[in-house]
């Protein structure tokens, strides 16, 4: 087929081109801004576009198909004139469904935990050479691409996002899946862009028990109040396996779970991540693995790309870098860390950079997240709000809303840099959460050599 994207540059559309071209299909793309590291991958498949920007030339009548990404706008010219022309146009979600139609689709949701459940479940499929197709929100270790689409294989596995489809399709991602299996593994509050009323976001959760095919199963987070409200209300019926916590201990920072065969020494931290790890062995129970194979192959998981990711920096602390950026996340990756170091010392530093942390009317639902760390910065960039149209911050108002008055406010790219060193003097663990990049500091070569 001869298919375009617009959108290309997104991380799960550059995926997905990149498993169209695997295909064998003519694929070509378009976007106005595309970073790394999709612009790296796009062009070592020839997929990179020529040049920036929309341009309705890229719209032939000779195209069979339009995949549009989140990030176009309702009023692309791309997408006017494949209109237009009347070209069939999906969102990924939709085309990832109408790949899978004949396949056991398996989908993980969840304001938080979804990216590392899928993740540590793609692993263990991987470990004992079971193929599925798939479609992750993060790069693993192992993995060419992070999207998968066959004829053959019998399962897909789907991370399932809450967000919407399409700038034409407000729904949720995850309700085009139409699930066989899914996991819900925790409800808080974000997007607030998108969903200003708590309410209304929780709603769309309701929708994923809905969508799921009858006779289909449920996996869910029991620990999670919001998410036993929304199994409880839910009149589809499905088949309902709940799942909590394990037990594990701490030792030399080292995470160990209780299983039936013993202690298993893990490579993962943090209590989430023990929740994250009971909700994926469930999933794979439901793909043919049975738990002896789940742990042989969870013991050599050492997590998805920025979701607790020691970074390979010589330095005289440890650093990880985290993808956390709502509350929920926040609090759980401050707290697996501080669990795992104990009494030494912690310093986390959190980038303000969605739209939902950037806005003072939701900033409150961050209150306490940053309090176990032993230091804590708050970073952002006044010209961030600018370029999202959001009114100025200022640092009495952020302390105000963490509900932490030790808590350093810096908007400056080098105080930022200063700072940590300064701190770093006598650190044990720098955490570095954001789902920007702190205005891209190179942290090898500006906070260590610099």
């Amino acid at each position: 087929m001869k298919i375009h994207l617009i959108a290309i540059g997104g991380s799960a559309m550059h995926n997905l081109a990149i498993a169209l071209h695997q295909q064998g299909h003519a694929v070509s793309g378009s976007d106005d801004e595309i970073f790394e590291p999709s612009k790296s991958r796009l062009a070592q498949y020839g997929l990179l576009p020529s040049q920036l920007g929309w341009d309705e030339k890229n719209i032939l009548d000779s195209l069979e198909l339009v995949i549009l990404g989140m990030h176009a706008r309702p009023d692309n010219i791309e997408l006017k004139r494949a209109q237009e022309l009347g070209l069939k146009v999906l969102s990924y979600p939709e085309y990832l469904y109408e790949n899978s139609k004949d396949k056991t689709r398996v989908v993980i949701a969840g304001s938080h935990g979804k990216t590392s459940i899928t993740a540590m479940v793609l692993h263990s499929l991987h470990f004992h050479n079971r193929d599925c197709d798939y479609m992750v929100g993060a790069q693993l270790e192992g993995f060419e691409t992070m999207v998968r689409l066959t004829d053959h294989n019998e399962f897909i596995l789907l991370e399932g996002d809450e967000y919407l489809s399409s700038p034409l399709d407000p729904r949720p991602k995850f309700i085009h899946y139409k699930p066989n299996i899914a996991l819900l593994s925790g409800i808080a509050w974000d997007h607030v862009n998108v969903f200003p009323d708590y309410e209304d976001y929780k709603k769309q959760f309701d929708q994923l028990l809905d969508c799921i095919e009858p006779g289909g199963v449920i996996i869910y987070n029991e620990d999670d109040q919001e998410v036993l409200d929304v199994i409880h209300r839910t009149k589809n019926e499905v088949k309902k396996f709940p799942y909590r916590l394990p037990k594990y201990r701490v030792e030399n920072q080292h995470f160990i779970l209780d299983t039936f065969e013993g202690d298993l020494e893990l490579k993962v931290f943090g209590a989430h991540n023990m929740s994250n790890l009971e909700g994926a062995r469930w999933i794979c129970n439901q793909m043919g693995l049975n738990d002896e194979e789940f742990y042989e192959a969870i013991e050599e998981f050492e997590g998805a790309s920025k979701r607790l990711e020691k970074m390979d920096i010589a330095a005289d602390y440890d650093i990880y870098r985290d993808f956390a950026h709502a509350p929920s996340k926040v609090k759980a990756s401050v707290s697996g860390t501080k669990e795992t170091y104990g009494d030494k010392k912690l310093v986390a530093v959190f980038e303000l950079h969605t739209f939902s942390s950037l806005s003072i009317n939701f900033m409150s639902q961050y209150k306490s997240s940053l309090d176990q760390a032993d230091s804590a910065i708050v970073y952002y960039n006044p010209k961030v709000l600018e370029h999202k149209k959001l009114p100025p911050l200022d640092a009495f108002s952020v302390k105000e809303a963490f509900g932490n008055p030790m808590i350093e406010v810096i908007t400056d790219r080098e105080e930022l840099i200063g700072t940590i060193k300064n701190k770093g003097a006598s650190a044990d663990v720098l955490l570095l959460m954001s789902s920007g990049n702190f205005d891209a500091i190179n942290w090898k070569e500006e906070l260590i050599k610099g």
